[in-house]
């Protein structure tokens, strides 16, 4: 028998990772619930251990031999099918029919409930022929760690049980059969592998039994004369081939009928623990309980609570190690949708765990970083005031629904109050906007800033009393500047509309007219690397209803709402759907190619969920049922919501269809959350996660503001007559000013907040139009003077404001 060792052609071509279509996610729930799966095209895609933000494989499929030189790989070839044994539990029964009607597959996949193992059950069945006419081989290719790159693999045994491992820094996986292989062999891919050999001489000719340092694959020869073609595969992980040949041995020894009753009988507790939905429709897709198994199965065993944005990799197909897409990763705003989606499902002690990972993760000035591997390492720098704020909604949220006691309340108060104290002294302007693009004044954060304010005044009546005024003062200046920041009027546009005015999606912070400047959009197509603030439209009005501020039949939000359909709706086959804005360049190209940091942005499913909580807040549920039936016909075969649609023809070569998924992350898991939301919003009558000290304060009570704040970052060179003018800064200080020009002057010192803000309230609103307000400061601690004179100016008053 041939056994030259050391594989050659190392280190292999550059890993790539592969399709984030996604047809089924899974895990195994309780303590030992430490690997994630993934499916596709079939076959077993990524597989995380051992925290759901490590990935560890590319894939694991099958390729079969037959005769007259008959070679096929199932991922490829195959015709595939998905379905689910049991509504709301992630196992998945697989059927892989060849289409010349050679072979058939049929696949059950599960992860052990009892270790660290993923279990697929197998048939192959010959359809032409007899078994012995095919061969049958297992590919797995390794990526551990998150790197398809330095991977070590190599033929061995555990216990005399032979199987396949691969290793890499400190993580180790183990492949073996029910049944012994009929031949092994490791090699690089692009050189070496088993595909490669299979495709040059159809049988492993040369069996290697070691590649070392590269990108590896492993193969092995399923013996179907001794199975029957009936077989077992194991796939398990461990810090040592060891300990994970150890698992893989341990689960074929408990059989595969044992661990399929523990998982599904796991999953079936947990979800007859739910609140039971309203019926949809008849003839509507009903996603609700894959929707709540996609939101748990998201969520990290070794950091309870701590939920990643999805079990994907966006065109993972081009896209190596350095690249992985940011999809695996905490990102504060995705895992509080999250965590509203279980609470919508009543799954309490879930939410909990998702609270106490927000309170460990919270950085010590506040904020959360904009995202972050799930033991808090922060990724990507940004800062986005939308994810401080909507923590502090979800606190709100549990509290009000009955999720936390009032133990809970006083043990999570400090975590509200830090991230108050952060809007407090660093917004209302975001770096980013909530796509992760530009920075400015957004009217989404806008939105969840001042209704994040509110609601922890409210804590803070319990807590800490005096706090409680001026975040309310605060959050009522930056209401009643929201139109001034963000509403246009007589564009082009509107007039193209039809509409006097509308909300646009961001304004630039530091243009002198932040409604006139433009903006620099990343990501979009070539020569396009700008457009007019006035311009940008966005779904993310919307959120000024969602989240309390302004009420649905404001002529200003019905103006936008038809803006918003003018430009970004578009009907599909499936339904209505929306752009996120206009000019979006994250997305395929023209010719379907894979974005690659530009691109052109594809419709949101999400959106059809925002864009219905809109509808019931206006009263029409009967428009946000039809939505629903929308919603769900845009999830894949295996009930599984994409973060985009197609949208143009069909492209059958990069398998884009018009209406079905992209290649961008699928599942999306904020889409289930909101699908889930959205279903019980439908059955209530009412927005789910409206909070209503917005709607208390600014809908029934017309509250206002007398102020007119002043920052550094935020110099107001004007003033409406009859406002008081504050002044607000970082440390504490006396201000002194003039309305004559200097020939009188006050003093007024600055009192503390306890929020990190000193503010001094100028008793301006007696003060004629035209009066300058001439001032500078004199700060305490460094005992020294500004050295810097500002001016204010009074003009006329305008129309009053919410």
């Amino acid at each position: 028998m041939n056994d030259p060792g050391e594989a050659p052609g190392g280190p292999g071509i550059p890993a790539r990772w592969t399709s984030s279509a996604k047809s089924g996610v899974g895990t195994a729930l309780g303590e030992h619930g430490r690997v994630w799966f993934t499916i596709s095209h079939g076959i077993l895609n990524e597989i995380y251990y051992p925290r759901a933000d490590q990935a560890c494989t590319r894939d694991l499929g099958l390729i079969i031999t037959g005769p007259g030189g008959f070679l096929g790989e199932e991922k490829r070839q195959a015709v595939h099918e998905v379905t689910t044994p049991s509504d709301g539990v992630p196992a998945f029964h697989l059927t892989s029919r060849c289409p010349d009607s050679r072979y058939s597959i049929e696949k059950t996949i599960i992860a052990d409930p009892s270790r660290e193992v993923v279990l697929q059950r197998v048939q192959f069945r010959a359809l032409e022929g007899s078994l012995d006419d095919y061969g049958l081989y297992a590919l797995l290719a390794p990526h551990l760690g998150n790197a398809g790159a330095g991977n070590t693999a190599w033929v061995g045994e555990c216990k005399g049980i032979p199987m396949l491992f691969a290793e890499r820094d400190g993580t180790a996986v183990a492949l073996a059969c029910s049944t012994d292989w009929l031949a092994r062999s490791v090699g690089f891919v692009g050189s070496s592998d088993g595909w490669q050999q299979l495709r040059a001489d159809h049988r492993l000719a040369h069996r290697y039994t070691r590649a070392t340092n590269g990108n590896v694959a492993l193969t092995g020869q399923i013996d179907l004369d001794a199975t029957g073609g009936d077989f077992m595969l194991a796939v398990g992980f461990g810090r040592s081939a060891a300990e994970a040949g150890h698992r893989v041995a341990a689960s074929l020894w408990d059989g595969f009928d044992a661990a399929f009753e523990g998982y599904t009988a796991e999953w079936r507790d947990w979800q007859s623990s739910l609140a039971a939905p309203a019926p949809v429709r008849a003839g509507t897709r009903d996603l609700y309980r894959v929707s709540t198994a996609v939101l748990l199965t998201h969520e990290s065993a070794r950091f309870p609570g701590g939920m990643i944005a999805s079990l994907s990799i966006p065109w993972g197909y081009a896209k190596g190690d350095h690249d992985l897409g940011g999809y695996h990763l905490a990102w504060p705003r995705d895992l509080v949708e999250s965590a509203g989606g279980l609470l919508a499902a009543g799954a309490h002690e879930d939410v909990h765990r998702v609270l106490r990972y927000l309170a460990v993760t919270q950085e010590p000035d506040g904020r959360w970083p904009q995202n972050m591997w799930l033991d808090g390492t922060p990724y990507w720098p940004g800062i986005q005031m939308d994810e401080t704020g909507l923590p502090i909604l979800l606190v709100d949220l549990a509290h009000r629904h009955g999720a936390i006691t009032d133990d809970d309340h006083a043990r999570l108060w400090p975590m509200v109050r830090r991230a108050a104290a952060f809007l407090v002294q660093h917004g209302p302007v975001t770096e980013q906007d909530r796509w992760e693009e530009e920075s400015g004044y957004s009217v989404y954060t806008l939105a969840v800033e001042v209704a994040a304010l509110l609601a922890a005044a409210e804590f803070a009546e319990r807590h800490e009393p005096a706090l409680g005024e001026y975040l309310r003062e605060t959050a009522d200046a930056w209401n009643a500047s929201i139109e001034r920041w963000t509403y246009v009027e007589d564009t082009a546009l509107a007039r193209e509309v039809g509409v006097d005015g509308y909300y646009v999606r961001i304004t630039p912070a530091d243009a002198a007219s932040p409604l006139v400047g433009t903006l620099t959009i990343n990501n979009r197509r070539p020569g396009e690397g700008v457009i007019r603030a006035a311009d940008l439209v966005s779904p993310d009005a919307l959120a000024l209803v969602r989240f309390g501020l302004r009420a649905a039949d404001d002529p200003r939000i019905v103006n936008t709402v038809k803006v918003i359909d003018a430009t970004l709706k578009v009907d599909l086959p499936p339904g209505p759907v929306w752009y996120r804005y206009n000019g979006d360049g994250y997305g395929e190209h023209a010719d379907g190619a894979a974005f690659d940091g530009v691109g052109i942005g594809r419709p949101w499913p999400l959106l059809i969920g925002e864009r219905a909580h809109y509808e019931i807040a206006a009263g029409r549920l009967d428009v946000a049922a039809d939505l629903l039936d929308a919603y769900g016909n845009f999830a894949n075969d295996g009930g599984l919501l994409p973060e985009q649609t197609w949208d143009q023809d069909d492209i059958p070569g990069r398998e884009l269809y018009r209406g079905k998924p992209s290649g961008s992350a699928m599942p999306l898991v904020w889409a289930h959350a909101e699908y889930v939301k959205l279903r019980h919003s439908l059955a209530d009558g009412v927005v789910f996660d409206m909070p209503p000290q917005p709607v208390a304060r600014y809908q029934q009570g017309q509250t206002g503001t007398p102020f007119a704040c002043w920052r550094f970052d935020r110099v107001a060179a004007t003033i409406p007559m009859g406002q008081v003018l504050r002044i607000e800064l970082h440390a504490a200080a006396t201000l002194h000013w003039s309305t004559d020009h200097w020939a009188t002057t006050h003093d007024t010192p600055t009192r503390d907040t306890g929020l990190g803000m000193h503010v001094a309230d100028l008793p301006t609103g007696h003060l004629a139009v035209d009066t300058h307000v001439d001032f500078t400061m004199h700060w305490h601690d460094a005992d020294r003077w500004e050295g810097h004179d500002f001016r204010t100016t009074i003009t006329p008053a305008t129309p009053g404001t919410p």
